[in-house]
């Protein structure tokens, strides 16, 4: 949660949140194939950050989620469920 946390600026309850969603999963995913070539955990981790810092939000994705198109992934994911919890106080 921390390299989430320090790679976005959001709340550790909007990284949980996002981890504990489809989205979270496809991050784990990553993590994962990270492991099984052979990277240690932080490795690992921090290369899944970097990938979804890099990939940005398309005009699909806008559309569809209301995140704003051009984003960092990750950045907007993980502040989309921030805003959902907000919302939902």
């Amino acid at each position: 949660m921390p390299a989430i946390q320090t790679a976005t600026g959001c709340p550790d309850t909007a990284v949980r949140d996002f981890l504990d969603s489809t989205f979270g999963r496809h991050f784990a995913d990553d993590v994962a194939n990270g492991l099984f070539a052979g990277k240690t955990l932080t490795v690992a981790v921090d290369a899944a950050v970097a990938r979804w810092m890099a990939w940005t939000i398309s005009r699909h994705t806008a559309r569809d989620t209301g995140i704003p198109h051009g984003l960092p992934y990750l950045t907007g994911f993980v502040t989309h469920f921030e805003i959902m919890a907000d919302t939902a106080a």
